[in-house]
């Protein structure tokens, strides 16, 4: 069984036609990027497969639960973490992996706090509020929040956006160890070198389609690159 499986997924918005017909899917134990300008379409599929958009023509699978009629179900087995997200300002880091850990009854809650916190790399930070993180802290957090439920698919949005060198080594140092064959990764970014550093196969997508796919060496063979960023530049004119 696959991890996702996107079947001639097309969504519009009145006449604006934001995906036109995509396919791929995802393995079981894959990190597989889903890139492209802004405009694309990535964020709409990102959406629809998290249930927060209604999926109307096609198909959409997570470990064979259906998006459109098992959206219970894909809620209960995903983690999604959106470019934009951010955690509660007020409260300490410690206490909203412990708010987040509340929502899933039926896992381990000291576990996922103690997985959330060692993923984090906090240490005592934790114990102070969100308020006074810096942007690369707060963005660790919510990462862990992400990661700690142990998702069979965790759906990452720009997971590393706005933050330096050292803390986005860090964000990928933790996904990579996500890795394994109990769980998938669905990463979408704008930093082509993170894309190919972390992505076993790689969709670009441009204008509402896909119109590359590959593993980063396939595609850098195919366009003659040095690297993901110039097959990037290569197809997208």
């Amino acid at each position: 069984m696959k991890a996702l499986e996107v079947i001639d997924f097309k969504k519009s918005y009145g006449n604006y036609e934001a995906v036109k017909g995509i396919d791929f899917e995802v393995n079981r134990g894959e990190i597989f990027g889903l890139i492209g300008p802004n405009g694309a379409g990535k964020t709409t599929t990102l959406r629809t497969i998290c249930t927060l958009i209604k999926i109307n023509n096609g198909e959409i699978n997570v470990y064979g639960n259906s998006v459109k009629s098992e959206a219970g179900k894909v809620r209960e087995i995903i983690s999604y973490l959106p470019e934009e997200a951010g955690a509660y300002k007020n409260m300490k880091g410690i206490d909203y992996l412990k708010f987040v850990a509340n929502f899933f009854p039926l896992k381990d809650y000291n576990e996922m706090v103690k997985k959330g916190s060692e993923i984090s790399d906090l240490g005592d930070k934790l114990n102070n509020k969100v308020e006074s993180y810096s942007k690369g802290m707060t963005r660790r957090l919510l990462v862990a929040r992400a990661l700690m439920t142990d998702p069979l698919l965790a759906i990452l949005d720009e997971p590393t956006s706005g933050l330096d060198v050292i803390n986005a080594q860090e964000v990928r140092k933790v996904i990579l160890n996500m890795k394994n064959s109990d769980c998938a990764v669905l990463l979408s970014s704008h930093n082509m070198l993170e894309v190919e550093y972390l992505c076993d196969r790689i969709a670009l997508m441009d204008n509402g389609i896909i119109v590359e796919m590959g593993t980063p060496g396939e595609l850098k063979d195919r366009y003659k690159a040095r690297n993901i960023e110039e097959v990037f530049t290569e197809v997208i004119k």
